[in-house]
């Protein structure tokens, strides 16, 4: 494989212990210059590359044809070489593994989003981990490519990760979950996501402003959107990776998992089978 960012390569960030507890408690911890330019300006390209030659996945979550759009497109790691760089290459593995006390990381998958200038499409406030078939001690990187500020960037329910709930998941395009009622779905309750937009003083968020080379990391369960009703002025892209330890493995869920799933499936993986092999790589060590 051909590395792209040579300068960067620099796997040895350590974690403080206060933003493991952190991380731990409130499900999320914000981290400082962890990412070199070199990685912003990689992924920048990656995502660049994606438009230009995209995946079958690539979807706009805006759904009026002439309107900006709000892109988003997922397991594109293995044929982006910029992506599959910064996957194997970049502190992110080694980091994910101090946060969750993980003997080994392995990648679950990856996906970026870009809001072009003027979209008012935004994220609804969710959890990730009822949206695809998987189990286990996950976290999520969330990498802004562009500063951020805390009234633009994404809200997070503090400890909601701890609450021990599954909520429906949610569409991006209209905002509605998967369903009107709580379902039991293989002997799990999946509740209705509370109406964190419509009284937001209600529940302790937690908000960050972002430079370059900062980022975001947070545990799959907890409740996260976006509060800003602010129009971009400039498009904003956002890198994000979702990891596994050594728990990690396929749990099939409701039926609206189903296009995600045929693709692991196609790959040869079914439920209970952990989250190894090909198309999870191991990223650490």
């Amino acid at each position: 494989m051909t590395i792209l960012n040579r300068a960067a390569r620099d796997v040895s960030v350590e974690i403080s212990p206060e933003a493991i507890a952190g991380f731990r408690s409130d499900g999320v911890v914000a981290l400082r210059k962890v990412f070199a330019p070199e990685w912003i300006e990689g992924l920048r390209s990656g995502i660049k590359a994606d438009l230009e030659q995209p995946s079958p996945n690539l979807t706009n979550h805006c759904k009026e044809p002439d309107a900006p759009a709000y892109w988003e497109d997922f397991w594109c790691w293995s044929h982006v070489p910029a992506f599959e760089d910064f996957v194997r290459s970049s502190p992110c593995a080694a980091i994910a593994a101090q946060l969750l006390g993980a003997k080994r990381i392995n990648l679950v998958m990856d996906n970026w989003f870009l809001r072009e200038a003027g979209s008012s499409s935004r994220p609804p406030f969710h959890h990730d981990i009822s949206y695809f078939d998987f189990a286990g001690s996950m976290c999520v990187l969330w990498l802004p490519l562009e500063p951020v500020s805390k009234e633009n960037g994404i809200s997070f329910v503090r400890g909601s990760h701890l609450w021990g709930k599954h909520f429906l998941r949610v569409r991006f395009d209209d905002g509605h979950q998967t369903g009107d009622a709580a379902q039991t779905v293989r002997g799990v309750r999946y509740d209705l996501p509370p109406d964190i937009e419509g009284d937001p003083g209600a529940y302790d968020l937690v908000q960050f402003d972002l430079e370059l080379g900062d980022c975001i990391f947070f545990d799959m369960r907890t409740l996260h959107g976006s509060l800003s009703t602010t129009t971009p002025s400039e498009t904003v892209q956002r890198y994000t990776l979702r990891m596994t330890a050594e728990d990690g493995e396929i749990r099939y869920r409701g039926d609206w998992a189903k296009e995600e799933r045929a693709l692991f499936e196609a790959a040869g993986y079914g439920d209970g089978d952990a989250i190894a092999g090909d198309f999870f790589p191991q990223l650490w060590p």
